[in-house]
C-alpha cells in the first residue's frame, strides 16, 4: 500500500523533472534517434561538418541576438548579409581590390543595411517589426534589379586569402570557425561582461525606464541595428567564398533560424532574456537536427515536417523551463 501511496508523487517528481530538463531531453533523444538511423552521425568528421555548417546561421543568430536584446526585431538581417556578399565580390571582380579591403568593402555594405534601420527605426520612429520589414522588401528588390531577375554573380578567380576565409584552416581548425568563435567571444564580453552590455538589456527590458534613468536609449539601439548589419555582413563574405558567387536573396534562408535560435536560447535563461551561450545551443541544436535528417536520406517535404515538429517540441519545453523558473 505504501508503494501506491507514493506513486502519485513519484509520476508528479517525474513530471516536474520533465518539464525542467524538456528541452535536453529533445536534444537527447534527437542525438540517440540519429544516431541508431545512422552511426556516422556521431563520427568526428560528421560533429566538425555540424560545427562548420552552422557557423553562418550562428553569426546571424548573433546580430539578431543584439537587436533581440534591445527589444527589437531585425527581419532584414538576412538582406545585410547578402549585402555583404554582393559589395565583396562585386568588389574583387569588377574593380579587383586586394582581398582585405573587399572584405572591408563588404562588412560597409552590410553596415549600410544597419545604418538605414537605425535611421528608420530611431530618427522615424517606425516600429523596429514594420521598419526592418520595409528594408527587407527594398534590400531584395535592389538586388534583382541589380542582377537582372535574380541571377548568381559568380568570381571563380578569387583570391586564395579570401577563399581561405571559407575553406582554409589555421593549424587544423577551419579558418570559418575560429572567426565565429571570435565573435562569439565579442558578442558574450559585450553583451554580459560590458557596461554597454546592461545598458543593452535595461533598454531591451524597459525602454521608458532607461530614458528615465538618462540612457541614450536612440544611440543605443542605433548601435545595436548598425552592429548587427556589420555582423551579418561577415556571414555573407563567408558564403560568397565558399560558393565563389553572389547568390541574391540567399540570406533569406537563415532569418528564421536565427529567429528560433535566439528565442530557444532566451527561454532557456534564467531571467527569460536573449544570450550568446542560450543561442550558441540553439544554433548546433538546429545544425544537428538538418544534419542527421539529411544523413537519414528522407524525403524533402517529410523532412521539412520533422525538423518542424522537433522544433516547435524544443521550444515548448525551453518555455515550460523558464515558466517554471519564473
Amino acid at each position: 500500500m505504501s508503494r501506491l501511496a507514493s506513486l502519485p508523487s513519484l509520476v508528479g517528481s517525474g513530471r516536474a523533472a520533465f518539464a525542467r530538463h524538456g528541452f535536453l531531453a529533445v536534444v537527447g533523444l534527437a542525438i540517440v534517434g540519429f544516431a541508431v538511423a545512422n552511426p556516422s552521425f556521431l563520427s568526428l568528421a560528421n560533429l566538425v561538418n555540424i560545427v562548420s555548417g552552422a557557423v553562418i546561421p550562428l553569426i546571424v543568430g548573433l546580430a539578431m541576438t543584439l537587436v533581440v536584446a534591445l527589444g527589437a526585431i531585425d527581419l532584414s538581417v538576412g538582406v545585410a548579409l547578402d549585402f555583404g556578399s554582393a559589395f565583396a565580390i562585386v568588389a574583387l571582380k569588377d574593380y579587383g581590390v586586394p582581398w582585405y579591403l573587399a572584405v572591408a568593402i563588404g562588412i560597409a555594405g552590410g553596415t549600410l543595411v544597419g545604418v538605414v534601420n537605425a535611421l528608420v527605426v530611431v530618427r522615424f520612429r517606425v516600429s523596429a517589426f514594420l521598419g526592418t520589414l520595409g528594408v527587407f522588401f527594398i534590400g531584395g528588390s535592389l538586388q534583382r534589379i541589380f542582377t537582372n531577375g535574380g541571377g548568381p554573380i559568380s568570381f571563380r578567380r578569387l583570391p586564395t586569402e579570401y577563399y581561405d576565409l571559407a575553406v582554409g584552416d589555421l593549424y587544423g581548425i577551419p579558418i570559418r570557425i575560429l572567426i565565429a568563435a571570435a565573435l562569439v567571444v565579442g558578442y558574450f564580453l559585450l553583451l554580459e561582461r560590458s557596461a554597454l552590455g546592461r545598458k543593452i538589456h535595461a533598454v531591451g527590458q524597459q525602454s521608458r525606464a532607461a530614458r528615465v534613468a538618462g540612457l541614450p536609449v536612440g544611440a543605443i539601439v542605433a548601435f545595436g541595428f548598425v552592429c548587427a548589419g556589420a555582423t551579418a555582413a561577415v556571414g555573407g563574405l563567408i558564403a560568397s567564398a565558399n560558393l565563389r558567387m553572389f547568390t541574391p536573396l540567399a540570406g533569406n534562408a537563415y532569418l528564421m533560424d536565427a529567429i528560433a535560435a535566439v528565442f530557444i536560447g532566451a527561454s532557456m535563461h534564467r531571467d527569460g532574456r536573449p544570450n550568446v551561450p542560450g543561442t550558441l545551443t540553439g544554433v548546433l541544436f538546429l545544425a544537428m537536427v538538418a544534419n542527421g535528417l539529411n544523413l537519414m536520406g528522407l524525403d524533402f517535404n517529410l523532412k521539412d515536417a520533422l525538423s518542424g515538429v522537433i522544433l516547435v517540441a524544443a521550444l515548448a519545453f525551453s518555455v515550460i523551463q523558464h515558466r517554471r523558473r519564473t
